[in-house]
């Protein structure tokens, strides 16, 4: 314990908003680019001394200045248990000032929500562990196993330089962890006034980016051009954007169709789900994806003069396969992209997926029902990916779990890189609640 008196320091409940909203203003914009990522250093720096105004010592590491991770671990009462590793990224996407309704890095609280970029992804549960941390540390609570705390660079890019940096490169700092809870999982969604399912992430998609090239001759703008690179890459990216993958219902998404269509009392055909899945309002976007392999364009370069037909023409493609099935995904793309494009990978990141059992899902269930009598666990898939593609290489077993109760008609998946981001400021409390009894039973 420090020598501050347990008496009058603030509650978990109370510091989480004041922790998440220095968080929020603090600007980790991660661009993709590291000359012009900032802040993830400051942000880190912040961690670090909030830690040590309770005693508990941080380790930083840079994969490149600036990119900046941080380590810290909590002495449980059982050494001989396998620790558990609590994650959570400082960096976010970036925002566009203009587009807002507040200043994205103001961390304002208006309306009944805490608004900034980050406030669900996922600044939110880094405050929240932060405030978990600092209450037991004030009042002497001991976890029942040791707790790895990992608060990381560059999720938003990838995780070259952040989490797959610590697991590549400093293992050690994770030493005898097993287990671990992340991002986008152990969020509400509202069934009845008494029922609402709560999402356990226990899988998520394998991450494919990839960058097209079609070659030409060059030429003259003015002329007549039947080897047009630029042409040859839009009739190929124009395919890859209008295909449809078949759909596939891997373990994990088949249980959480099942429950959720008998607590929606929906029909549902589990060999064409999209007819229930298109009922679940809010989340139907985010379900959806998790049925069939994805690959979207996002990006495109070609030429550097407005009259002169280039030599190359390049578009990035952003692939998601399903648990077992990248090896599929590429062969499938390969077919609809076509023999004279070259398909170059720049970033490969496996699925992964675990079973939704175990003392841990325990605990998560306990946990969430001592705060909401209403609350009903259910696995599911994330169509993104998180930091845990990097800790599975470990053998650590990942779960989404940031807890969130959130309001009957908020849209959760629209605020993911979107406008407008912002927490619910008692489903940050509740969370808090949550994340304690959860950490003091795990």
């Amino acid at each position: 314990m420090t020598s501050e008196s347990a008496s009058t320091h603030p509650s978990a409940t109370d510091e989480v908003v004041e922790l998440c909203r220095d968080l929020l203003r603090i600007d980790s914009s991660n661009t993709g680019d590291p000359e012009t990522t900032v802040g993830e250093r400051a942000a880190a720096e912040y961690v670090a001394g909030k830690l040590a105004e309770v005693g508990v010592e941080s380790q930083l590491r840079e994969s490149a200045p600036g990119r900046t991770s941080l380590v810290a671990r909590i002495p449980g009462t059982d050494p001989g248990r396998g620790a558990l590793l609590v994650h959570g990224h400082l960096d976010v996407v970036p925002a566009d000032a203009s587009e807002w309704s507040v200043h994205p890095f103001s961390g304002e609280i208006a309306d009944g929500y805490l608004w900034g970029r980050g406030a669900i992804d996922m600044k939110d549960f880094d405050a929240m562990v932060l405030a978990v941390v600092r209450d037991w540390q004030r009042t002497g609570i001991r976890p029942p196993r040791d707790i790895v705390l990992a608060f990381t660079a560059d999720e938003e890019a990838g995780g070259e330089y952040g989490a797959h940096f610590l697991v590549d490169r400093h293992p050690e700092l994770l030493e005898g962890a097993t287990e671990a809870i992340g991002e986008v999982g152990g969020f509400s969604y509202t069934v009845s006034p008494d029922l609402r399912l709560y999402l356990i992430e226990t899988a998520e998609k394998g991450l494919d980016w990839l960058r097209l090239h079609a070659r030409g001759r060059p030429g003259h703008g003015s002329m007549v051009h039947d080897d047009n690179a630029v042409t040859a890459l839009a009739e190929a990216v124009a395919r890859v954007g209008r295909h449809r993958f078949p759909i596939v219902v891997t373990p994990t998404v088949r249980v959480f169709l099942e429950q959720v269509s008998e607590a929606l009392g929906i029909d549902l055909d589990p060999d064409d789900p999209e007819l229930a899945i298109a009922k679940l309002g809010p989340i139907a976007n985010l379900i959806g994806a998790t049925v069939r392999n994805t690959a979207n364009p996002t990006r495109l370069a070609a030429g550097y003069k407005d009259n002169v037909i280039p030599s190359r023409a390049s578009a990035t493609i952003d692939c998601r396969s399903l648990p077992g099935q990248s090896e599929l995904l590429m062969e499938q793309l390969r077919e609809v992209i076509g023999p004279d494009i070259e398909v170059e990978h720049v970033v490969r990141q496996p699925a992964i997926e675990t079973s939704f059992d175990g003392d841990l899902v325990d605990a998560m269930a306990a946990a969430l029902r001592a705060e909401d009598p209403g609350a009903r666990p259910v696995p599911y898939m994330l169509s993104g990916g998180t930091d845990a593609k990097a800790f599975a290489k470990l053998g650590i077993r990942c779960f989404g779990f940031a807890p969130l109760r959130l309001p009957a008609d908020l849209n959760f998946s629209a605020l993911f890189h979107g406008i407008d981001e912002r927490v619910p400021v008692d489903g940050l409390q509740f969370g808090v609640r949550v994340l304690d009894r959860f950490l003091r039973q795990s």
